[in-house]
């Protein structure tokens, strides 16, 4: 049976603007640095640039990995950082969250786990890709039935489809060994879906964004940096990015169409580790 989505009253004229940010791997310690970036520093630092910039949106997306440590402390800290932005927040599991933990604790007035979104004239569904005790992603027969299950509840709305794994190959050799698995399976089965305008990614810890021919159409795929450390782009083997931490700003169109950018965090004070061999 599909549970009740969260529902948000904005005018079906009006974009649906959203902030997405994503792997913040944090710790209980909040002075603690994954391969040389404190990353609860980093997070606040994509914070305070999200706020700068007075983004007027409706609604924040965070898209797992919130965790580094699986520790209880952690995902109050996040809870903690984001209030600054006093933007209701949506949250996914990623693979270095323990989904158990995770639900006790991203607890707030403003924090949400629920499923499904309505908004305007969209819908946001959110998706756990992860599989208990590995890196990489595979979405699993009852996702599938929950997009199909929204999909029919709701076909006059546009649909963005929010997840922690990457279902495409993004030419990193050693990062595509930990994609969603089932990635083209899934891709086929979802963009026969008119309604589905994009999907929305982090993981990767680096930037993508490209139109994607679906069945019933073209379709926006997208990733977004991480808001610590960042993965160097077509690398064969582990290797670290200088670019800053970032995050992302979409709007979703009345028409269906997308709007999204991807920003930094100005200067450059955050600085990994580059002799690192993974993590």
């Amino acid at each position: 049976m599909l549970k009740e989505a969260i529902s948000y009253s904005i005018d079906p004229d009006e974009s649906v603007k959203l902030v997405q940010v994503t792997d913040p791997h944090l710790f209980a310690d909040p002075e603690a640095q994954l391969l040389g970036v404190n990353t609860a520093h980093s997070l606040d630092a994509v914070l305070n640039t999200i706020k700068a910039v007075e983004y007027p949106a409706h609604l924040l997306l965070a898209t797992g990995d919130i965790s580094q440590d699986y520790s209880n402390q952690s995902y109050h800290n996040f809870v903690a950082a984001i209030e600054k932005l006093k933007l209701p927040c949506h949250y996914l599991p990623g693979n270095h969250d323990d989904p158990r933990i995770m639900h006790l604790h991203m607890q707030g007035p403003r924090v949400y786990g629920d499923r499904r979104i309505l908004a305007g004239k969209w819908q946001i569904i959110m998706l756990d890709s992860t599989v208990r005790g590995k890196p990489g992603g595979h979405m699993a027969d009852g996702e599938m039935e929950l997009i199909e299950a929204a999909v029919a509840a709701h076909p006059e709305l546009h649909t963005l489809l929010v997840m922690h794994h990457n279902p495409i190959l993004v030419d990193c050799k050693w990062l595509d060994q930990h994609c969603m698995d089932n990635g083209e399976a899934f891709l086929d089965r979802v963009t026969a879906m008119p309604q589905i305008k994009g999907l929305l990614w982090g993981h990767v810890h680096q930037s993508l964004d490209q139109m994607y021919q679906g069945k019933a159409g073209l379709v926006k795929l997208m990733a977004t940096p991480s808001t610590c450390i960042q993965f160097k782009p077509k690398s064969p083997y582990f290797a670290l990015d200088a670019q800053q931490p970032g995050y992302r700003l979409l709007e979703l169109k009345p028409d269906g169409s997308i709007l999204a950018n991807v920003y930094r965090v100005p200067g450059n004070k955050f600085s990994p580790d580059h002799e690192s061999s993974g993590y």
